[in-house]
């Protein structure tokens, strides 16, 4: 099975760039990252742009097997779509893989049962009420305003839970039935780029409060249906879950017993964590440390991406 990443420079040299303590630790976590999943998936693939490639690649040092700049073709996407990178990356695999954020680190195995599965991801993510900010209702206005429509995967999960909603989260995604995540990846793509949806999405305050609609959600709401539709080619697919909960991927206890770590949010901004993360990665590499350092004062796209 193959572990991916994905980059995409646009949203990092705004926003997204500033989610870091420092440049020096987006640095680290790359490295870290990389270094730990290849202990247990030696095949490794980046999917960037090509400032992204002189980063990572050309600049870091980073050991991918394969590096795809695929993301060159999205330059004139609206930076708002934050997680587009790692839809591209999805659709662009051919053969089972694991996709992995910057920010998750595996410091043991994951289960063979999970990695087994036709789709696996971190944890469920439930969400109850439907008039909170970036919910479903508010993309479904926004379309039904302008004669549009969602795909009918979105229409099917809302109309079986209408007081709720259900993300898989994706700070770990990946799939045997890579033929099925073409299809959901397609179809996520096509609802954020496709010209037609222009209008609807500038009815909406901000694009990126949505990207985990067009990414998690979509994700679980084409799993439930297809998994189930008697004319599904994806029909009888089972999805596994690292965690059971949100709140147990959480967990301090239960992330240890698993060896996993997601540095979500605000967490790549504590400056324990932070210290925590250059120790960690001078214990297991002083010199690829060391290059960071000297990376993060001197590299321009470094210090001015972030």
């Amino acid at each position: 099975m193959r572990a991916v990443w994905s980059f995409w420079s646009k949203p990092f040299q705004g926003e997204k760039g500033r989610s870091w303590q420092s440049p020096l630790h987006h640095l680290l976590a790359w490295g870290l990252s990389v270094r730990l999943a290849r202990k247990y998936f030696p095949e490794t693939a980046l999917v960037t742009d090509t400032p992204g490639k002189a980063l990572l690649v050309h600049a870091l040092g980073l050991p991918f097997t394969h590096v795809s700049t695929e993301l060159d073709d999205y330059r004139r996407c609206d930076p708002g779509w934050w997680s587009l990178s790692k839809v591209v990356a999805y659709r662009a695999q051919q053969q089972p893989f694991i996709h992995l954020d910057t920010d998750v680190f595996l410091w043991k195995p994951l289960p063979a049962a999970m990695l087994a599965a036709s789709v696996f991801a971190q944890c469920p993510e439930d969400h109850p009420p439907l008039d909170t900010y970036w919910g479903p209702d508010e993309v479904e206005r926004a379309f039904t305003q302008h004669n549009l429509t969602v795909p009918v995967e979105w229409e099917w999960a809302r109309s079986r839970s209408p007081h709720g909603f259900r993300e898989a989260n994706c700070g770990i995604m990946g799939a045997n039935r890579v033929d099925f995540i073409q299809y959901f990846a397609s179809l996520s793509l096509d609802l954020m780029t496709n010209p037609a949806n222009a209008p609807a999405w500038a009815e909406l305050p901000s694009l990126s409060g949505y990207m985990m609609l067009t990414e998690q959600f979509l994700l679980n709401a084409c799993f439930e249906f297809h998994r189930s539709h008697p004319q599904s080619p994806f029909r009888g697919m089972h999805m596994r879950y690292l965690f059971p909960s949100f709140g147990e991927a959480y967990n301090h206890e239960a992330a240890s017993r698993v060896g996993f770590t997601h540095l979500l949010g605000d967490a790549k901004r504590d400056p324990a964590i932070a210290r925590r993360l250059e120790q960690r990665t001078e214990q297991e590499d002083g010199s690829f440390y060391r290059h960071c350092v000297q990376l993060s004062r001197h590299n321009p796209f470094s210090r001015h991406a972030l």
